[in-house]
């Protein structure tokens, strides 16, 4: 492909390596809805419905992905009858929880507020009648935070908005009604591209109807914030066939299956020079399953780009690790690619004996 060589993914949905692979279902009808003209406005209520529907949430949207999602989510709250963003609109954010999409959240001129994990500094936040809460799901964002319970108790008694970004908290597939319907938050946002295996292009908003009314205010095509957040038929029928495949699929088996995949990992990487072998769980996004953690006494970007230049090229993952650790990741493989990432590390910790 212009000579850009393919990658066999052991790392995540990550969206540098194109987020996940579609399954037939989803690309058929991509390629059904670029095949023909139709009414967009009508087929994006139509399919908002149907994903709301399967979702068990009172209404849907489809976005240009999760961080578009979090954009127009924030505008749904901030603005209500007005297309018009007001200057001093908050949102509050645990100070641990702050990382790169706030430019999301800040992107039509909100202004963050950070809190501690302390109920009292909630309730102050509160006090001021910010626009929305936004929480981030997720193991690594655990730490230094309030539980998403507490929060929504707290912001419902203000009458305050919460909003969950659960972009890769899928599996499990209950993210898709857990944080909304079950646990009372307003709204959540999920990928379309990671766990969903959607078109990478796409995100979900979840939750209450009057945010989704308040979102569509602004987007396209309507020429307001979200013109440029566009979403085709092809994503809008990609994403609807995406989610009815995630929630056909056996997830304890899908589940089983990729633990069968890291115990192969271990024990085929134990005793191995240089290396010592792990079980780590959950996954860097803390999705209820394991990766093999693997920790060098080589340099570990040597390890790291020798697979990358390696025939096939591997990806490994090292976010969120020690320095001197990779993590294999059995979400993202394909049938038969665990074998090819074990061989490749077994031969090239084994080329590096001694060092």
């Amino acid at each position: 492909m212009l000579g850009v060589r393919p990658v066999i993914n052991a790392n995540a949905t990550v969206t540098v390596l194109g987020g996940s692979l579609m399954p037939p279902p989803v690309i058929k009808a991509m390629n059904d809805a670029a095949a023909q003209f139709v009414d967009l406005p009508e087929l994006n209520l139509r399919v908002s419905e149907r994903l709301a529907q399967l979702t068990h949430n009172e209404s849907a949207y489809v976005t240009s992905g999760a961080a578009a999602a979090i954009t127009l989510t924030v505008a749904a709250c901030v603005t209500t009858e007005s297309q018009a963003f007001p200057t001093d609109a908050e949102i509050v954010m645990f100070a641990s929880q702050r990382n790169g999409y706030d430019y999301s959240a800040r992107f039509i001129g909100a202004r963050i507020v950070e809190i501690g994990p302390s109920v009292d500094e909630l309730r102050a936040a509160l006090d001021r009648k910010p626009a929305c809460v936004l929480w981030f799901a997720g193991a690594h964002y655990a730490a230094g935070a309030l539980s998403v319970e507490e929060v929504v108790q707290c912001a419902r008694q203000a009458g305050v908005p919460v909003i969950v970004d659960a972009a890769a908290q899928i599996p499990p597939v209950a993210s898709l009604w857990r944080f909304t319907r079950d646990l009372g938050a307003d709204a959540v946002i999920v990928s379309g591209g990671k766990g969903l295996r959607g078109p990478q292009a796409s995100g979900l908003v979840l939750g209450k109807q009057a945010i989704v009314d308040n979102l569509r205010v602004h987007t396209s095509p309507k020429h307001e914030l979200g013109r440029g957040m566009k979403v085709g038929k092809e994503e809008l029928l990609g994403l609807l066939a995406a989610v009815e495949w995630t929630l056909a699929q056996n997830e304890d088996e899908l589940l089983a299956g990729y633990e069968r995949i890291v115990d192969d990992w271990i024990a085929g990487l134990q005793g191995l020079p240089g290396a010592v072998v792990e079980r780590g769980y959950p996954s860097e996004a803390g999705q209820p399953h394991s990766r093999a953690v693997l920790r060098l006494t080589r340099d570990r970007d040597e390890v790291v780009q020798a697979l990358w230049d390696g025939n096939p090229r591997i990806s490994v993952g090292t976010f969120n690790l020690p320095p001197d650790a990779i993590a294999l990741n059995p979400q993202t493989l394909q049938p038969g690619e665990e074998k090819t990432v074990l061989d490749a590390l077994v031969r090239l910790l084994r080329s590096g004996e001694g060092q």
